[in-house]
């Protein structure tokens, strides 16, 4: 067993927790037993609610969710819960406003992650930009949301801000794609001083030569500092004769240089397996969005969309979710080197 610990040593003792069923075996990552934590229809003109993320937030959590409106656009709304099982939502989608306080609403929103970077709260997702693209706002207090330019051009999606700066720069992770669903798959690091001008654009993993993860892969919930460096949860693609299968898989990466991927694990740590996963809208889907951690016991939960139609919690441990990527890692030369060429 390793030592492996969180870099942020906070305490989060309310966070959502299942002990981990005797039948798993050495499986380091478990389903609750309770999912789906929010079902179909959860609120007026929204039919679904999936790929969304959570954060601590004044003792209770708050998060935003991929509404999916009964017109098939999808928007981003925000969710309050005592216990981040249970949630509550507003009725209407997050109004965002530019930096003078204008309408700045996007023409669509979805697959939205939550990352608290210094004094902000970071929204990213994808949005409309002449094509599919990177949107990212800002808020400090969840009732003001303001919107900042968009960083990329088309086509990019499943963009994830690190948590903090590294080497004074922000740092967000992208997956660069074409006006289809499926070409270029790999994971892509930027950096910016300001939110504005990115670039030092590097390599940071290909789509995977195992089954799961063989047609691409992107980001997931946003990295966590450890001790071992940066537990990334991603999600991989496999295509199959009946449609594509989406499950979530472990890497970490170099705590100064996260372009470098110290270990990745060759199987995944969840796939559909569930009615709730593999029956849907879109059928087949573990997409991991967002994680709460709890410095004192080591717990970890993981939110994910399922089938497009869902929200479920999954939970592991620091130490042995970490033991297992680096117990089953296999790691080539495209994943070690720092992403130049």
């Amino acid at each position: 067993m390793s030592t492996v610990t969180f870099i942020d040593k906070t305490s989060l003792p309310n966070i959502p927790w299942q002990e981990k069923p005797a039948q798993m075996g050495d499986a380091p990552v478990w389903k609750y037993t309770e999912n789906p934590i929010i079902d179909r229809n959860p609120l007026k003109n929204v039919a679904r609610i999936f790929n969304s993320a959570v954060v601590p937030y004044e003792g209770k959590f708050i998060g935003v969710f991929r509404g999916e409106q009964t017109n098939g656009v999808p928007y981003i709304y925000l969710g309050h819960s005592e216990d981040g099982i249970h949630w509550s939502f507003d009725e209407e989608k997050i109004h965002f406003v530019d930096e003078n306080g204008n309408d700045f609403m996007p023409g669509y929103a979805y697959d939205p992650r939550l990352v608290k970077v210094e004094d902000n709260y970071y929204i990213i997702w994808c949005t409309d930009f002449y094509g599919a693209a990177i949107g990212m706002a800002k808020t400090k207090d969840f009732k003001k949301f303001v919107r900042i330019e968009n960083p990329f051009i088309p086509f990019n999606r499943n963009a994830v801000l690190f948590p903090r700066k590294i080497n004074g720069n922000f740092v967000l992770l992208s997956r660069p794609s074409d006006s289809g669903h499926t070409p270029f798959g790999d994971i892509f690091l930027s950096e910016s001083p300001d939110l504005v001008y990115w670039g030092k654009h590097r390599h940071v993993m290909s789509r995977g030569y195992e089954w799961w993860e063989s047609l691409k892969v992107g980001g997931g919930a946003a990295p966590i500092e450890t001790s071992e460096g940066w537990l990334l949860f991603y999600h991989g693609v496999a295509g199959t004769c009946n449609g594509y299968v989406y499950s979530i898989g472990g890497a970490i990466l170099d705590i100064d240089n996260p372009s470098i991927v110290k270990y990745r694990c060759e199987n995944f740590l969840l796939t559909p397996t569930e009615w709730y996963e593999e029956r849907g809208f879109v059928p087949n889907v573990c997409f991991p969005c967002a994680t709460l951690e709890d410095a004192d016991t080591g717990r970890i939960a993981i939110y994910y969309g399922a089938a497009d139609s869902y929200v479920g919690l999954a939970f592991t441990k620091l130490d042995e979710v970490v033991d297992y990527i680096e117990d089953h890692s296999v790691v080539r030369d495209q994943d070690t080197e720092i992403g130049i060429k």
